[in-house]
């Protein structure tokens, strides 16, 4: 789980960081850089879930 949070933590520096250089820079490619990250990390969390749901239903039977 520390894994978890530290990917987390990473993701969230580098979404709020791209953002801030497109408010600072107004280039639209950071904003598109966050988007993709957060698409990622949206699909690492969904599997991350499901393989825990699953090991969870494997401990039950």
């Amino acid at each position: 789980m520390v894994v978890l949070r530290l990917i987390g933590l990473l993701v969230l520096i580098t979404i709020v960081g791209a953002i801030a250089l497109y408010l600072f820079t107004r280039n639209r490619r950071y904003l598109v850089f966050a988007w993709r990250v957060f698409q990622f990390a949206f699909v690492f969390l969904l599997v991350f879930l499901a393989l825990y749901v699953l090991e969870r239903l494997v401990l039950v039977i």
